[in-house]
């Protein structure tokens, strides 16, 4: 498949569905003084209103992630973006929160499979080598979603009201997905691997790596998501003082700087990784700045407000940056369900995040639908807590890792050499086997049992091969090696 055709028939087709999650996701910021005042809804009622998107988005998570493995995204994302339409009808003509509720319901089940099934296009249909790249134009384009929720929505509210808008979003979900089902290709049919050695749910939940980094990938984005898709317009008014058009114009700023973050951090992600560095790196950085804006608002520090809400708003783009890291720990095959065990978490953390807002600021008393400046800061206090958790769990284990990467850069030859006792039972070592690492000897454990205990990192059995195939794919191939007689 050409360039050209990849990105006409696989990646614009997926950003149109991912496009309308984002929409979706965060128009509710919008319309929060509509419905409001048309439905009498309270801060906890929104909160849970706009966050059981999220609930419903994370459950689907886990049997979508499986599904799109086995059965690839164009079926799938256009199924269930038709499910998406019925639910955006439903709440456009709700008249309580029960059908509200059922409406959002029906949109972030139709939605779930939006990020997941772009990113596991972007995987099956593009080189390795422009997966940072290309996930970050998908994520910019699909952004745009979260421009479009702001001025552009306000003047459809104007004319048709927040019910008419809606029944346009429905009208636009039934589109996108006679569009993916038209015109993207059908997969790859390749010969199904075999299931032996590929880790499931439970596996990747299991491993180390994963968790170091999704409590901080889960609550920084989590986060952003929140404050931008509802909490960020009651700040502004309640906090700053700022009137509706002022409103607007910041949650607009928002969007078109999460939109072009998404291209921003892919590039930088691939400026980094052109360098030696990691893609942690730059997700680091970016969740750091989020935090520190996050700081200035909570202690008034004289930083401009709309560069400390655009720092915010970039940290909702870390998705590019959360998903290349993934796609560096597991095969293309299994990236479906990696990709859902941390887009779970991601969505869960909104959910949970944007509903505990609500909740927090449902303990002070609401004069007309405004809440006290006290009660704002309160909330964003408690996210800003369990962020920086985050970022210690992240940063905590670096020094334990950098002491071990020594023995896990050979892995290979680790286990290779583990598994096979010297020969001879003589010589200083009692017949240790023997790891030759950059030239240096150094004797390991007496046992592979040993070897795999708490003290050593986990590594993959290989098969026997002879010694010098083996020496070549090690990093002491090419320098003299150095065998005591005790190897020989």
């Amino acid at each position: 498949m050409t360039r050209s055709r990849r990105i006409g028939c696989v990646l614009l087709p997926f950003a149109a569905g991912y496009y309308l999650s984002y929409l979706f996701r965060t128009i509710n910021a919008l319309i929060a003084a509509d419905l409001t005042a048309e439905l009498g809804l309270s801060a906890a009622d929104l909160g849970l209103l706009t966050s059981v998107y999220f609930l419903v988005f994370a459950a689907a998570q886990i049997p979508c992630g499986i599904l799109l493995d086995r059965h690839g995204p164009r079926t799938l994302l256009s199924g269930l973006l038709l499910l998406a339409s019925a639910g955006a009808l439903l709440f456009a003509l709700a008249d309580t929160l029960l059908g509200l509720l059922l409406g959002r319901v029906l949109i972030g089940a139709g939605v779930a499979l939006a990020l997941m099934g772009g990113f596991k296009a972007i995987v099956l249909w593009f080189p390795p080598e422009r997966l940072a790249l290309t996930n970050g134009w998908f994520v910019m384009l699909g952004a745009l979603g979260a421009v479009t929720a702001t001025a552009p929505a306000e003047l459809l509210i104007a004319a048709v009201g927040w019910r008419g808008l809606f029944a346009v979003l429905g009208a636009l979900s039934a589109l996108a997905a006679l569009i993916i089902v038209g015109i993207v290709p059908d997969q790859d049919r390749k010969p199904t691997p075999s299931k032996r050695g590929q880790p499931g749910l439970l596996a990747i939940y299991g491993e180390r790596r994963f968790w170091r980094l999704a409590p901080l990938s889960a609550l920084g984005i989590g986060t952003s998501w929140s404050l931008q898709g509802l909490w960020t317009a009651p700040w502004l008014r309640d906090v700053d003082g700022l009137d509706r058009p002022a409103v607007v114009a910041i949650l607009s700023l928002m969007a078109i700087v999460v939109s072009a973050s998404g291209l921003g951090l892919g590039l930088a992600a691939n400026h980094v990784r052109r360098l030696g560095g990691k893609t942690e790196h730059v997700l680091l950085g970016t969740v750091g700045l989020s935090l520190s804006a996050q700081l200035a608002l909570l202690f008034e520090l004289p930083v401009p407000r709309p560069l400390a809400w655009s720092a915010i708003a970039a940290a909702g783009a870390a998705t590019v940056l959360s998903y290349a890291i993934l796609a560096d720990y597991y095969p293309k095959e299994i990236s479906g369900r990696a990709n859902a065990a941390l887009n779970l978490l991601h969505v869960g953390g909104a959910f949970a995040l944007q509903s505990l807002m609500g909740l927090i600021l449902q303990q002070w008393p609401a004069d007309a639908g405004h809440y006290p400046v006290a009660a704002h800061k309160s909330a964003m206090g408690v996210v800003l807590a369990f962020q920086c958790l985050g970022l210690a769990w992240f940063c905590l284990p670096a020094r334990r890792r950098n002491r071990t990467q020594a023995w896990v850069d050979v892995g290979a030859a680790a286990v290779h050499v583990a598994a096979t006792p010297a020969p001879s039972p003589t010589g200083s070592a009692g017949g240790r086997p023997l790891l030759v690492r950059n030239g240096t000897a150094a004797w390991l454990p007496r046992d592979a049992a040993s070897f795999n205990s708490k003290r050593w990192p986990r590594l993959p059995s290989l098969p026997p091969q002879s010694g010098a195939k083996h020496r070549a794919k090690t990093p002491a191939a090419g320098r003299p090696i150095c065998r005591t007689s005790a190897t020989r």
